[in-house]
């Protein structure tokens, strides 16, 4: 049986070179490889641009031509799940059930979140939105069941974060 493979991109632009060679190269190789879900990250691109109409429709703009560029980089839909994040309920509903268990303190301790803060100045992100990505993107993961989730470096203090999360769930919440 192959291994799962969870990543994705936020919809916050024009695609260049960078994601090319940064993910996109790495995300053709995987697909003969593993099973692999590749998502259009577009309530992660919410996060920081949600406070203009305008940034929503170049939100699903970008959305859209992404995809036309992960195809014509090699990405093959009939061997990867192509998909849009805010099309698929069950994100919106494990993030909130994780929000509910996670406490504030793992996300503010998060180093990703102090240094965007310090970095990002031309939006308000004091939202919980913004704190809560690490809690999204836990959610994206363990709702797959990613064993693999390809990120930069700078993402895997989230990655840390949803091993805590999944713990204190199944603590939680132990099965039968």
């Amino acid at each position: 049986m192959k291994k799962r493979i969870l990543s994705g991109m936020r919809p916050t632009g024009a695609m260049h070179l960078g994601h090319f060679f940064g993910a996109l190269s790495n995300w053709v190789k995987m697909q003969d490889e593993y099973e692999t879900f590749y998502m259009v990250a577009d309530w992660h691109a919410m996060t920081t641009l949600y406070d203009k109409s305008s940034d929503m429709a170049a939100i699903r703009s970008s959305g859209e031509d992404m995809v036309a560029d992960w195809l014509a980089c090699g990405i093959d839909a009939s061997k990867s799940c192509i998909f849009r994040q805010s099309d698929v309920p069950a994100h919106s509903e494990l993030f909130l059930i994780l929000s509910m268990l996670t406490p504030l303190g793992w996300l503010q301790r998060c180093p990703t979140y102090k240094e965007q803060l310090k970095e990002i100045k031309n939006h308000d992100l004091g939202t919980f939105g913004f704190l809560g990505y690490p809690v999204l993107q836990a959610a994206d993961i363990l709702l797959y069941r990613a064993q693999c989730v390809p990120v930069g470096e700078d993402q895997l203090p989230h990655l840390e974060i949803t091993r805590e999360i999944a713990r204190r769930f199944n603590h939680l919440y132990p099965g039968k």
